[in-house]
């Protein structure tokens, strides 16, 4: 039967795709709108850190040191005078830039052995997934240690360098998991109809992997990339609280949360604040990949 609306307007209704679905279903939930806001936030902080403070985030006096929050500083400041604040907001940069590069760098790495292995099988899916096995066997923190260490024996580094190295070593260690998603997803998706008829009519693999599997593929890795960017966050701040991530001169939440391990009894405000926002933050990034997770899954409609 037409619908009304249609044969009103002689325009026939354009059925929405998975991810028409999605963004409608997610735009009816709060947990979206409110990690969505928070992210935000924390964002236009890394990008245009001027707008939220004018202090100096490296201006150190250590007549003042471990003060408590005050009109003038209102999350006080650090063993070496530093403004909380200002580092705070400064640090939310060096923080999100690892947590995003890292993210695309173990989407797109294991994205396209991923998908490779899960079309064309045979002894291709069997090397690549024995390599993902070998990396899976290794302890993250053992393995971080071993190839920070190693970068980090040369002696000292600018701040792009100690990025850089971070970046890398969380990808090298975390691939395999964005591999065995799309490796999955690909395995499904070339057993459809689709996929089929393509291959029948004469299509290349490579126009049946960015045609057809690809877009297909998407939705599940899309949800793995939301939720680990929030954790490579937190993995950042754990090393550089192990003493082998960022530090100096890189400001980070990871960075202030390892100077001031020592004096958590005395000054609380030291760990306090960029404990918090790394919480807060990694927190609004797994709320938000639960949204999409569950906006993209149609057993959860």
């Amino acid at each position: 039967m037409t619908d009304p609306a249609t044969a009103a307007t002689g325009v026939s209704a354009r059925p929405r795709g998975l991810f028409g679905d999605a963004w409608r279903d997610l735009r009816r939930r709060p947990m979206f709108w409110i990690s969505s806001s928070i992210i935000l936030v924390i964002v236009v902080m890394a990008v245009f850190p001027s707008l939220f403070t004018s202090a100096d985030p490296n201006l150190g006096d250590l007549g003042r040191q471990r003060q408590p929050p005050s009109a003038q500083a209102w999350f006080g400041y650090d063993n070496q005078g530093y403004d909380i604040y200002a580092r705070v907001i400064h640090g939310a940069r060096a923080s999100i830039v690892v947590g995003v590069l890292a993210t695309l760098g173990v989407v797109l790495l294991g994205g396209i052995f991923g998908i490779l292995a899960g079309y064309y099988g045979g002894w291709l899916d069997t090397v690549i997934s024995r390599i993902a096995d070998v990396f899976f066997g290794l302890p993250f923190v053992l393995g971080a240690i071993v190839i920070l260490t190693t970068l980090n024996s040369a002696g000292d580094a600018g701040a792009v360098r100690i990025v850089v190295q971070v970046v890398l070593s969380i990808a090298l260690l975390s691939w395999p998991v964005s591999l065995r998603i799309m490796r999955s997803a690909a395995i499904t998706a070339k057993q459809q109809d689709y996929v089929k008829a393509a291959r029948a009519l004469g299509a290349s693999g490579t126009r049946i992997i960015f045609r057809h599997l690809l877009p297909n593929c998407l939705a599940p890795v899309l949800v793995y990339a939301t939720i680990a960017l929030g954790a490579f966050i937190g993995v950042e701040a754990t090393l550089s609280y192990l003493g082998i991530g960022l530090r100096p001169p890189v400001v980070s939440w990871g960075v202030m949360i390892n100077d001031a391990r020592t004096y958590v009894r005395a000054a609380p405000h030291l760990l306090l604040f960029p404990a918090g926002f790394l919480v807060t933050t990694v927190l609004a990034f797994v709320m938000l990949g639960d949204a999409v997770r569950e906006a993209l899954d149609p057993r959860a409609r």
